[in-house]
């Protein structure tokens, strides 16, 4: 019998434009977006649909713009009859794949992440942490090398483990430029610098998470329909408390992606659908096995050939 997993993008894959064309066609996707906007009490999905991207890019825009549209892609595929084993999603999408389970309600998932866009922003001064992708080098090593910089330059961690061969480091620029070195001599085969407004994902965004903690005590959880799989532990978590405090713990934590994926995989999920703009997640999914079926959904095209292959399933 084969299982499916919802999977759902985080920071990094917004784009001027995500899902119009589904909100034009799908009222129920439509609804979503307007929501948001009576949520936040401003029209969130003009600047989605046709905004500026810079704008888009503000943190505090990108989460909530992020959340509104995977959610209205969800609400379409609940409408055709689709339903799921799991859930995952990749740091903030780990907020989408909590309403898309029923543990959180749209609206307060709406204005936690938008809080919690404006709290990583603030946490660090701009210009003093950075993030840095890194190619080609296994776990250990690099773990290694973040710890010696941390040690004898300025803090510098791991905050994404994506796929074999690509992680993500986080920290002071000086901690990041002193890891990449590090990173090159001891073999990496490639070292990209992000575009990024802090250093998400590490200790540095403690100040950002104890505001969250206070925020989330206030929020409705419930046990999800289905296992959602958590950043933190790369497990499936159904408790209420577990996941608030896996919330708060996410935000300074490294995101356990590549073990989240073969977490499903074990459990016997072998399609993966993606929900939210580009392929990020799917090409992540291919990186730890070619056999899994992934299915990105973005725009009416790709919806109609992952709905023709759900139900072959």
């Amino acid at each position: 019998m084969s299982k499916i997993a919802l999977l759902f993008p985080g920071q990094g894959s917004q784009q001027v434009g995500m899902g119009k064309e589904l909100s034009e066609s799908y009222p129920i996707c439509h609804q979503v977006f307007s929501k948001a906007d009576e949520v936040l009490n401003e029209s969130l999905s003009s600047l989605i649909f046709n905004g500026d991207e810079e704008e888009l890019k503000r943190t505090e825009n990108t989460q909530p713009a992020l959340l509104t549209t995977s959610i209205g892609i969800w609400e379409i595929l609940k409408e055709k009859g689709i339903q799921a084993d799991f859930a995952a999603g990749h740091s903030l999408g780990e907020y989408s794949a909590l309403v898309a389970s029923g543990a959180i309600s749209f609206e307060d998932a709406c204005l936690a992440v938008r809080k919690r866009g404006q709290w990583m922003e603030e946490a660090v001064p701009k210009g003093k942490g950075t993030m840095a992708a890194i190619l080609g080098m296994d776990r250990d090593t690099l773990v290694g090398v973040t710890k010696e910089i941390t040690e004898t330059v300025d803090v510098v961690e791991p905050a994404n483990f994506n796929c074999p061969g690509q992680i993500v480091i986080s920290g002071t620029v000086a901690g990041v430029q002193g890891a990449s070195e590090l990173a090159k001599e001891k073999g990496a085969k490639r070292i990209i610098p992000l575009s990024v407004s802090g250093p998400f994902h590490s200790s540095l965004m403690k100040p950002a998470a104890e505001k969250m903690k206070d925020h989330l005590t206030n929020i409705t959880l419930n046990e999800p329909s289905n296992p959602v799989i958590a950043n933190v532990t790369a497990k499936a978590v159904k408790e209420p408390e577990a996941i608030r405090q896996y919330l708060y713990e996410q935000i300074y934590s490294p995101v356990l992606w590549e073990d989240t994926i073969e977490t499903l995989v074990n459990e016997g999920v072998n399609t993966f659908v993606e929900l939210g703009p580009g392929k990020v997640l799917s090409g992540l999914v291919k990186k730890v096995s070619r056999r899994l079926k992934v299915l990105p959904i973005y725009d009416n095209e790709t919806l109609e050939k992952a709905l023709e292959a759900l139900r072959e399933v």
